[in-house]
């Protein structure tokens, strides 16, 4: 189609499109080839810069041949005569001279059509990207909650809830952070639940994302225990323990393997032995810059054991504890 409209065209509009169009693309993809070193790339632009260069040689063969007068001196140096014009014959009419096509209107419409074309090459693709878009969207949270809350919150105003941190986790950018940007979230969840052995008197809300490669928890512990407190807890000369400030608050490094549950529901043995599964890195940030008591975890675990660097989680808690609602900074 767009073959037969330029073949319509006129030759002092098609030809000097041509060199347009195959200038401009020849020289992006040159461009494009020496700055990313494709060979291909730069076959391509090639033929595009021989095919421009072709097509202006003929405009200028056209354009001298143009401007040549009809009759060339004959040989032997003697000036051509000038010939009488033939009289009209009475009754003839006189021949009207043909009117020559506007150039600059045919021009302006071969631009135009030119114009059109690019931009439906444009815009076709985003009104079918909806439509054609067969990607799944990102897992959104979900979770248990009942709208009943743990007493614990009721303790704990500033005490977040287990769906804000599953907000505040699933990020759209959050696999980018990990270092993962092509992985979409599978599933992101949140609960609001309490802290073991303090008969529910502790708020503890948790969320997990799940992706293909990794997965990662977020969770507030609401207690009076100081990260620096916490430290001294952990068993001297840990070479996987490391302690930062992130966020202008005390934090801690650590790595400590998952747990693995077997469960048989076909046959006579109900459930396995407990078993560790893979490691996990866990980076423990205070609540507050005073270290008041409270900390959060943000963990991070994969089915193969690979772990990210720490930078990653420092990424993590640097993009997402500043958006955790609830308790504020001190």
């Amino acid at each position: 189609m767009l073959g037969l409209l330029l073949r319509l065209l006129p030759f002092w509009v098609r030809e000097p499109l041509f060199i347009l169009v195959g200038s401009v693309f020849g020289v992006r993809i040159m461009y494009l080839a020496a700055h990313e070193q494709n060979w291909a790339a730069a076959g391509i632009g090639t033929v595009f810069l021989v095919f421009t260069a072709v097509r202006v040689h003929t405009v200028v063969r056209a354009w001298r041949a143009r401007r040549s007068p009809d009759q060339q001196a004959p040989a032997g140096g003697a000036a051509p005569q000038p010939q009488p014009l033939p009289r009209p014959q009475p009754g003839a009419a006189l021949a009207t001279p043909k009117k020559e096509p506007n150039v600059w209107g045919q021009a302006f419409a071969a631009v135009a059509l030119f114009g059109a074309l690019a931009a439906a090459v444009w815009v076709a693709p985003r009104m079918t990207a909806d439509g054609d878009d067969n990607t799944p969207a990102p897992a959104s949270c979900s979770g248990s909650e009942d709208g009943k809350l743990p007493k614990a919150y009721a303790r704990t105003p500033k005490a977040a809830t287990g769906d804000e941190l599953c907000e505040a986790l699933n990020r759209p950018d959050l696999a980018e952070l990990m270092g993962t940007p092509d992985e979409r979230a599978t599933s992101a969840t949140g609960t609001s639940g309490t802290s073991a052995l303090t008969n529910g008197k502790v708020a503890e809300p948790e969320a997990q994302v799940e992706f293909d490669t990794y997965t990662v928890n977020l969770s507030a512990t609401y207690n009076r225990l100081s990260v620096a407190q916490y430290v001294k807890m952990m068993k001297a000369g840990g070479d996987d323990n490391r302690t930062d400030t992130i966020l202008g608050r005390p934090a801690v490094f650590s790595s400590d393997p998952t747990m693995k549950f077997e469960i048989n529901l076909g046959g006579k043995d109900s459930s396995g032995p407990v078993e560790e599964g893979p490691l996990a890195r866990t980076l423990t940030v205070a609540l507050d810059r005073k270290d008041a008591g409270g900390y959060y975890d943000i963990t991070v675990w994969s089915e193969t054991g690979a772990l990210p660097d720490d930078g990653v989680l420092l990424d993590i808690a640097e993009e997402v504890l500043p958006t955790v609602p609830g308790r504020a900074a001190r």
